[in-house]
């Protein structure tokens, strides 16, 4: 009977270790999820603050438009390049080979 008194308990895993190291898994998950979330929301704001910038040039432009939309030399360039209108004695084609059919007028 002493020999069974001696033997050593052999150390068991506990319903609080496995707790712990189940809490632990479920926090750097949670914490690994979260940095990819906030990653991608930096990259999000940065491309949309990029875009905020292009629209208030765009919006600028548009001012400037308006600001000169009576002036004789915005007039001349909408006929021209809008209503593909030339003046007289001179010649208009359009070079295909461009992406946007650039108009190049010439005098005779």
């Amino acid at each position: 009977m002493e020999r069974r008194r001696k033997r050593k308990k052999k150390p068991k895993l506990k319903l609080l270790h496995i707790i712990a190291i189940l809490f632990i898994f479920w926090l750097s998950k949670t914490l690994i999820s979260q940095s990819l979330m906030l990653k991608e929301l930096k990259n999000k704001k940065v491309m949309e603050e990029e875009a905020i910038s292009q629209l208030e040039g765009e919006i600028e432009e548009l001012k400037e438009e308006i600001e000169n939309k009576d002036s004789l030399s915005f007039i001349e360039k909408t006929a021209r390049e809008d209503l593909k209108m030339i003046k007289p004695g001179e010649i208009m084609y359009i070079d295909k080979n461009k992406e946007k059919g650039i108009l190049k007028f010439f005098r005779k």
